[in-house]
């Protein structure tokens, strides 16, 4: 089932324990971080409120006893958008307390595909598709019968990172 905008962020605002993503691509063309990566990549310093709205959210979310974690897939030599995103959104992220964790696979590939997902309350799987470039192609439902891959790739990712603040990039 193709999820829209509306029915993604329902699943934000609904979930009841934990929300995981797996990161795969070093590069996300996504329209409302253009402006923030062409800033950093000419050098100027983050803007106040960078990221505000969703570290708001991460931070009453898991105030209410939630939990969010991500693991990304890093490698090196790492894209632009990559560097930005370590540089100026996840250090934001995991003070805001997401645990945002980092599976650099430079010399070893994962254990798990290449295909980006939320998984909310270990019942419901949301698909994220994108293109080569990075842009979104789309957002569908995984069918329930295989909840059980997506949970063992989550645990996979889980314990084949490291926590973000004691990675060294």
């Amino acid at each position: 089932m193709i999820l829209s905008g509306e029915e993604m962020g329902a699943l934000f605002q609904n979930f009841e324990r934990s929300a995981f993503r797996l990161e795969t691509h070093q590069t996300y063309t996504m329209p409302n971080e253009q402006a923030g990566l062409a800033r950093f990549l000419a050098g100027e310093p983050k803007p106040e409120g960078h990221n505000a709205n969703w570290t708001a959210y991460v931070r009453q979310t898991t105030a209410s006893g939630k939990t969010i974690q991500r693991a990304k897939v890093v490698k090196r030599p790492f894209t632009d958008y990559t560097r930005y995103l370590m540089s100026w959104g996840v250090p934001g992220n995991v003070a805001a307390g997401e645990d945002y964790r980092i599976a650099d696979v430079t010399e070893h590939p994962p254990s798990w595909p290449d295909q980006d997902f939320w998984l909310f309350d270990e019942s419901t799987v949301a698909l994220l598709n994108f293109n080569a470039d990075g842009t979104l192609r789309g957002r569908e439902l995984a069918d329930p019968a295989e909840l059980g891959t997506y949970l063992h790739w989550r645990d996979l990712a889980l314990s084949e990172t490291i926590p973000f603040v004691d990675y060294r990039f």
